[in-house]
C-alpha cells in the first residue's frame, strides 16, 4: 500500500502471488502504449470469431456476441478490464503478440518483480499453470502508482483518462476492495480470482487498486490471497477487512 506514491505497509510484500485477471491491467496497460506509438487506434475494429468464444472460458463478451462479432479496441478494453472478460483478454494477447510482449513492457519499466507467460485459455485449463503469471503485492503497489501518477508522462492525458476510467468500472469483485468502504467511495481496481480446486483450495483471490478520499487524496492498495481453505465468502471478507483498516486510517489521517 501507498499515499501517492510512498509505501507506508507491506505484509509479505516481496512474495510472489498468482495473478489471475490482475494481469488484465497491464494487459491493458500495454496495448495503450501501442496505441500511443500509432500501431493501434482505439477506434479501429477489431473482429473476435465465433470459434475464438470458447465455451470454458468465463466471458459476458461471448454471451453478448454468441456468433462473434468486431468491435472497436476501445470496448474490448473495457469488456477485459470493467467486467474481466477472458475472450476479450486473449483476443487482446494475439493483437499485441502474445503475453512476452506484455511481460517485455512492464519490465522495461523497471518492474522485475513480474511474469506473464500464458493466456486465459492456458491457464484456465490448467490449475498449475496459473502460477506462471505472477507478481508481487509490492510490485502491484508500485505499478498502480507509477502509471497512476504518470510523472514520466508515460500516458496520454486521454490514454491515461481512459484506463483509470474503465478501472473506476470494475464491475467484479463488489465484496473486496470496495466491500466495507463508505457507499459512493471511488474506486479503480482489477480483481482476478482462480476458483477452487477440488480441494477447496482457492489459489488466488486479489484485488490491486486505487482507492479516492473525500477529499481528493487517494492511496493505492494490493491484496493477494493464495493457497487458502476459506471459502470465496471468507476470502473475499478478508480483503474486505484489510481495506476498511486501511481506509480508516488515511481518513483519520485527512483531519
Amino acid at each position: 500500500m501507498s499515499d501517492n506514491g510512498r509505501d507506508t505497509l507491506s505484509i509479505n510484500g516481496d512474495l510472489p502471488f498468482p495473478m489471475q485477471s490482475v494481469f488484465k491491467f497491464p494487459i491493458a496497460l500495454t496495448v495503450l502504449s501501442l496505441v500511443e506509438q500509432g500501431k493501434f487506434s482505439l477506434d479501429q475494429m477489431i473482429t473476435i470469431e465465433k470459434h475464438q468464444l470458447l465455451p470454458g472460458l468465463y466471458s459476458p463478451l461471448r454471451d453478448k456476441y454468441p456468433q462473434g462479432a468486431s468491435l472497436k479496441l476501445s470496448e474490448i478494453l473495457e469488456y477485459t478490464v470493467s467486467l474481466s472478460d477472458n475472450v476479450g483478454c486473449d483476443a487482446l494477447l494475439r493483437l499485441v503478440g502474445g503475453p512476452q510482449v506484455v511481460e517485455k513492457y512492464i519490465t522495461e519499466k523497471g518492474f522485475k518483480d513480474f511474469s506473464v507467460k500464458i493466456n486465459e485459455e492456458v491457464m484456465q485449463n490448467n490449475w498449475d499453470l496459473q502460477f506462471k503469471n505472477w507478481t508481487t503485492p509490492n510490485t502491484s503497489t508500485q505499478l498502480l502508482a507509477f502509471f497512476y501518477n504518470n510523472d514520466k508522462q508515460i500516458l496520454s492525458a486521454e490514454h491515461h483518462d481512459f484506463i483509470w476510467t474503465i478501472m473506476k468500472q470494475t464491475e467484479t469483485g463488489p465484496n473486496r476492495l470496495k466491500g466495507h468502504l463508505p457507499k459512493g467511495t471511488v474506486v479503480a481496481h482489477k480483481t482476478g480470482w482462480s476458483g477452487r480446486n477440488k480441494e477447496g483450495i482457492s489459489a488466488a483471490v486479489n484485488d490491486v487498486g486505487v482507492i479516492f478520499l473525500p477529499n481528493g487524496r487517494y492511496y493505492f492498495i494490493s491484496v493477494f490471497i493464495t493457497d487458502s481453505k476459506e471459502d470465496t465468502a471468507n476470502n473475499e471478507k478478508i480483503i474486505a477487512d484489510i481495506s476498511k483498516v486501511v481506509y480508516d486510517f488515511y481518513y483519520k489521517k485527512m483531519k
